[in-house]
């Protein structure tokens, strides 16, 4: 269904299909299906997206929702404007995970993956890996707007060090509270914007030593705003929800 859905031709046109659940311990329950078909544990993005819908809808009055996810359970906080609509998102997104075992990626005899030589093509790279509930490769580049991305992402993606594939960031420091990225998701390609991979992507830089604990996150998409809460390890991510449109599907076996 979500290859369908999401196919920009024969379908709807989606980075993914998004499925709202109930759940047994939290208000609601997220299941987040890939362009390709293929579940992923998390998206940032998508859960902004839950928390709007369920508002908006009249789901929930509630503008503090617990959010269970593949990837552990999220934490939203509702902004909404003067029609009462929901237009930001402040989502709890728990602790980076580093340790390589359990991002998973292959590490080179180091429990972390941090500023790490990845050959692609012959060209060495420098990848710091970080799971935010999936799998990330965050990587340092001279200029992500012109970076080969169509023709390198999915090498990164497929390379054999990642067990599970990987989503990988490609990003650039525009000053201490500011990063360029762009992102290759696995399974979805290149898309305008990953909550998840911004995390991501600021909790490198910061160990790197590039960046402050709080940053802004230009995206294609738009503007994030990441914050790594040094005291409490957690990661919190704020950013717009918008309605394009609603409407009902056929399904077609």
């Amino acid at each position: 269904m979500a290859e369908w859905v999401s196919n920009r031709h024969f379908g709807i046109g989606s980075d993914g299909l998004v499925m709202i659940l109930p759940s047994e311990e939290c208000d609601f329950r997220m299941r987040m299906f890939n362009a390709d078909g293929s579940e992923a544990e998390m998206c940032g993005n998508a859960t902004r997206c839950v928390g709007k819908y369920v508002y908006d809808k009249g789901l929930t009055t509630k503008k503090e929702l617990t959010l269970e996810t593949g990837g552990g359970v999220k934490y939203l906080t509702l902004y909404t404007n003067s029609d009462d609509e929901v237009n930001r998102v402040r989502v709890g997104m728990g602790a980076p995970v580093l340790e390589a075992e359990q991002i998973p990626v292959i590490s080179n005899d180091a429990p972390l993956v941090i500023n790490d030589p990845l050959l692609i093509e012959g060209e060495e790279y420098r990848i710091t890996c970080v799971s935010m509930g999936n799998p990330h490769a965050v990587v340092f580049v001279d200029d992500p707007d012109t970076f080969p991305l169509e023709k390198l992402g999915p090498l990164f993606e497929n390379h054999a060090r990642f067990p599970r594939r990987t989503n990988t960031e490609f990003a650039k420091m525009l000053a201490p509270d500011r990063i360029r990225m762009r992102v290759w998701e696995r399974g979805a390609g290149e898309t305008l914007a990953c909550g998840t991979g911004a995390c991501a992507t600021l909790v490198a830089a910061v160990l790197n030593g590039k960046s402050n604990r709080k940053a802004v996150l230009e995206l294609v998409g738009g503007e994030l705003e990441i914050e790594w809460d040094e005291e409490s390890d957690l990661i919190y991510m704020t950013g717009p929800a918008e309605t394009v449109f609603d409407g009902t599907f056929k399904w077609q076996d």
